[in-house]
């Protein structure tokens, strides 16, 4: 189950008041350049996921919600219309030629088409949606469980991350054109709710939310689901990958465990 209690809800305003201000406004490049500002970050990081640890386990589940409480208006956010050449042509053709690769330290290297992952068994779940921002929906998401595919791929035992690889990049004065990525470490990933979405709200996906495949990790703040996913990875280490953090955001100042 999710903490509902104040000290969550203060911890995560806290966190959105931090990490969605601070860094976002002009002086964000010198904080997170700073050396002791990044300390503090990780160690909050530390304790956010060591507590989550103590108090619900590995396998507890966040709260899941009843078809009426599903929000009317589920607010997309980040990328909502990638720009990307093969995106769009992939796009135009509702996704038909699309296949999804999975790699690196993997038995095994797989790809599916979107056919081919809908064929495969299924999770749906209704959960609510926080952003680092400070606000939060409820949406009903259906697709396949992450453990699905690492299984059938066979994860190696060198492999600690997985890697997800995305189409869209955000805007180029904020990112100097970086594509989106993003990570989780293995227990997260072979998470019950930790699923690969390909329907929202009992329709296909729609391009703003993340079509035609979305990561829901839903222990986690919203930046780490990851949207437009293209490639999946498993990796030793994440410290040769872009800025080295382990994902857009967090090579810009985010906490890489997001938990909440």
């Amino acid at each position: 189950m999710r903490i509902e209690s104040g000290f969550d809800r203060r911890g995560f305003l806290k966190r959105a008041l931090v990490l969605g201000g601070a860094l976002l406004l002009s002086g964000c490049d010198q904080l997170s350049g700073s050396e002791s500002f990044r300390r503090l970050l990780f160690r909050a990081e530390t304790l956010t996921r060591t507590a989550q640890r103590a108090l619900l386990g590995p396998d507890a589940l966040a709260h899941e919600y009843s078809e009426a409480d599903i929000s009317p208006d589920f607010r997309a956010n980040g990328s909502t219309d990638p720009q990307d050449a093969d995106y769009l042509a992939l796009a135009a053709d509702n996704f038909r030629n699309w296949k999804l690769k999975l790699g690196g330290l993997v038995e095994r290297p797989m790809e599916w088409s979107l056919d081919e992952l809908r064929a495969l068994p299924s999770r749906t779940q209704i959960t609510r949606h926080d952003c680092v921002e400070g606000w939060s929906c409820i949406g009903k998401w259906k697709g396949v469980p992450l453990k699905v595919l690492l299984d059938q791929a066979g994860v190696k035992p060198g492999a600690r991350y997985i890697v997800f690889y995305c189409a869209d990049t955000l805007d180029e004065t904020l990112t100097g054109g970086a594509k989106y990525y993003e990570s989780l470490g293995l227990e997260d990933a072979n998470h019950a709710q930790t699923i690969l979405a390909y329907e929202m709200n009992g329709e296909t996906l729609p391009v703003p939310h993340g079509a035609p495949l979305r990561l829901r990790v839903e222990r986690q703040l919203g930046y780490k689901m990851a949207k437009y996913v293209m490639r999946i990875e498993a990796a030793a280490d994440f410290a040769d990958i872009d800025g080295g953090q382990g994902g857009f955001w967090e090579d810009r100042g985010y906490e890489w465990y997001a938990g909440i």
